[in-house]
């Protein structure tokens, strides 16, 4: 089996978050074990079509309910029984070990957790439905906590809940308003750390046309209130619209659906700008387009997405995620298409058999899922695969590399669907979707798919981090930076490209990355050869519109949505939020979020010297989707 190559950074962070730990906090579990232990678990999926019969004879010999989560030691004992079949799984798990070991594909951080443990919570994203009702709403208060519980984000969308002061008839009193709530469900995420390993994260949606929406817009700039939660305005083309000529818009009760009130889309759209620039928040989510590209309109109309914006689901729909490593993926200064179209095809294996082995925390999951199958494969290490090839991030060379590499990874993952259908069947609601129809999208011909959605682009913070590469399709952080240690000392980090292109120049100081670290960019410093100030851009470094082509050309070939965050420099004026906003909306993208460098206080690891003298990495990370 492949050996493993980590980074001290990876090391540390699986030691401190994903490796097995005894009753005392010992870490019981190597690098190794941990992903033997995922490949064995999720390979083991696979017993549930090879042993079909057999498991459907099981099914009616216990003439009960066949537990699905029952299944690892079931078909664990089956397939011990069939050496062939044992012969077959060893084999898919020899695969999915070696694409984890080489760092090739990394999934999500709760299949790392919890595959092949006790809990086998497996999924990252969840959507919660919040209807106008008090059960309902802390029906999705309780879930939301087990979901917290086992190491998962979730988004929810608080457009149905009635306006603040309005009537409630039953108690002849007045409603306290959507905020209100979303307060109460920041207070119980923050008495919850995701399974003992992160704190909770969610995606808070309102409507734009909500009657509460210049409160909502406006409340993190106003208080220190909902710190578990990204937001995001639910924007629709109507308001854009009204943007792009100046007029106004209704706002409508959600409870009456009734109109309460025309507003000035300029006006609103210009608060969003203003608290975005002074906070990261809120983010754009371009809802109509969104649905426009909804697999499955019978089921439903997707309203909200997980916790960075990067998956629209149907109320209490879940997706498990996955990443292929990009920088991997080149050899000799070219993109190995050979060898990105195997690990593709892989990897839709391995996230098709995360759905059979995950233990769903809610049984309306459970069953959407199993209709859906819905899967989200995406891509971390970009900017590193463009150091790699030599092409600056903010070129058009870069935009047309992301699309004809999206686009190849679209093509192989619609293919390895397919292949899965063949085997194990389309998703259940096929016929309901968009793919049972004769479509211009797809030539015209019926594309029998195991997966109603294939692509999503996540952030990949923490598995960025133990692949050792760029975040998402994110631009490079920094060159150099430095990280407070627990003793109050500084450690220096360069990056590992930039530090071979110095050293092969002969370029390379202790002193001059240190000035790079109070500095942050390179652009300006002269002694660096020009090719190599033009290829290692970091984020500040890069326009607004190449950060929204780069978004745009990914979100051009990925069925689901892009996590991106757009990093304007600490000088950035308002205008240019609403420059960026409007590029996003024209290009594309199914939605759009800045951070502004140094709007936020400093944490672990810096830059120094670009305001009030730090600059935090932790708080980047915290604003990417």
């Amino acid at each position: 089996m492949a050996k493993i190559k980590l980074s001290n950074n990876a090391l540390q962070i699986l030691e401190k978050r994903y490796l097995k730990k005894d009753k005392e906090g010992k870490v019981i579990e190597k690098p190794e074990d941990l992903f033997l232990r995922v490949a064995n678990n999720i390979a083991l999926a696979d017993a549930k079509y090879l042993l079909k019969e057999e498991i459907e004879n099981l099914q009616q010999k216990e003439n009960k309910e066949y537990h699905e989560l029952a299944k690892e030691k079931t078909f664990q004992n089956l397939t011990n029984k069939n050496s062939k079949i044992k012969n077959k799984i060893k084999k898919t798990e020899k695969e999915f070990y070696d694409m984890m070991a080489r760092l090739d594909f990394l999934p999500n951080s709760p299949t790392l957790f919890n595959a092949g443990r006790k809990l086998q919570q497996l999924a990252a994203c969840f959507v919660l439905p919040v209807e106008d009702d008090l059960d309902a709403i802390f029906k999705a208060l309780h879930y939301a906590a087990k979901i917290s519980k086992s190491g998962s984000g979730t988004g929810f969308n608080f457009s149905h809940l009635r306006p603040k002061n309005d009537v409630i008839a039953s108690v002849t009193g007045f409603s306290s308003g959507p905020l209100s709530f979303m307060k109460i469900f920041d207070a119980v995420t923050e008495q919850i750390k995701l399974g003992g390993l992160r704190r909770g994260a969610h995606m808070g949606i309102l409507r734009v046309d909500h009657p509460d929406i210049e409160e909502f817009v406006t409340i993190k700039a106003k208080e220190k209130v909902l710190e578990n939660f990204n937001i995001s305005v639910s924007i629709t083309d109507r308001f854009m619209h009204a943007v792009e000529k100046n007029k106004s818009y209704p706002l409508i009760n959600p409870r009456t659906g009734e109109e309460v009130r025309e507003e000035s889309a300029n006006k609103i759209f210009e608060m969003i700008c203003q608290t975005s620039w002074r906070t990261g928040d809120p983010g754009l989510l371009f809802i109509d387009r969104i649905n426009n590209n909804n697999p499955t309109p019978k089921l439903g109309a997707l309203e909200s997405t997980d916790s960075c914006g990067e998956q629209p689901l149907l109320p209490y729909e879940s997706a498990n995620l996955g990443s292929i490593n990009l920088s991997n993926m080149v050899n000799n200064g070219k993109v190995d298409f050979n060898k990105l179209g195997k690990i593709v095809h892989t990897a839709i294996h391995f996230l098709d058999n995360v759905i059979d082995m995950c233990n769903y925390p809610t049984p309306e999951t459970k069953e959407i899922v199993g209709k859906n199958r819905k899967i989200g494969l995406g891509v971390m290490g970009f900017a590193e695969m463009l150091v790699k090839l030599k092409i600056p991030y903010n070129s058009e060379k870069a935009v047309n590399v992301a699309g004809n590499v999206m686009s190849f990874i679209r093509k192989e993952a619609d293919k390895a669907s397919v292949e899965l259908a063949k085997e194990r069947g389309v998703f259940p609601s096929w016929e309901d979707s968009i793919y049972s129809k004769e479509s211009k999208q797809f030539k015209g011909k019926h594309l029998k798919l195991r997966n109603a959605t294939r692509l999503t682009l996540a952030p990949t913070g923490s598995i960025s981090i133990i692949a050792n590469t760029s975040f998402g399709i994110e631009p490079l952080f920094a060159l150099s930076f430095v990280r407070m240690l627990n003793d109050g000392s500084e450690q220096l980090n360069v990056d590992k490209n930039f530090e071979d292109a110095m050293k092969k120049r002969k370029l390379y100081r202790d002193e001059l990355m240190r000035f790079i670290a109070k500095k942050g960019s390179i652009q300006q410093i002269a002694s660096i050869p020009k090719d190599i100030r033009d290829v290692f851009a970091v984020s500040y470094d890069i326009t607004p519109e190449y950060h929204v082509k780069i978004q745009a050309a990914f979100q051009k070939h990925v069925d689901n949505a892009v996590s991106k965050t757009v990093t304007l420099p600490n000088e950035a004026s308002i205008e240019d939020v609403k420059i960026t906003y409007m590029l996003a909306y024209r290009l594309g993208c199914k939605g759009i979020s800045i951070y502004r460098f140094g709007s936020r206080d400093d944490q672990v690891l810096f830059l120094r010297g670009i305001k009030d003298n730090q600059v935090s990495l932790t708080n980047w990370l915290k604003h990417l989707r």
